[in-house]
């Protein structure tokens, strides 16, 4: 096992690793993800606004405390939309 591991860490040093380069002529793809983005984050706020009003208006019902599901998903998609650069970059690297 020694050997075996010695070898894959011999292998894995030797590979390069070049870094990133954006190829010409992609710059729209780029401007797409940024819309992309933009749009996501623009749904996840309507999000929270909806769960915000339907939670103040069911609060009169007792039912309120329901929506607090709702607020969390959306607070999380904003976070995995932010970080989806970094969180690509951080995978690609591991």
């Amino acid at each position: 096992m020694g050997t075996m591991t010695l070898l894959l860490t011999e292998a894995a040093v030797a590979l390069p690793n070049p870094a990133p380069i954006q190829p010409p002529g992609t710059e729209g793809f780029t401007s797409i993800m940024g819309w992309v983005k933009w749009l996501a984050l623009a749904v996840c706020i309507v999000g929270l606004m909806v769960a915000g009003a339907l939670m103040a208006i069911q609060s009169r019902r007792g039912e309120g405390g329901e929506h607090a599901g709702k607020i969390g998903m959306a607070l999380g998609g904003v976070i995995v939309i932010s970080a989806a650069g970094s969180l690509v970059g951080f995978l690609m690297t591991a």
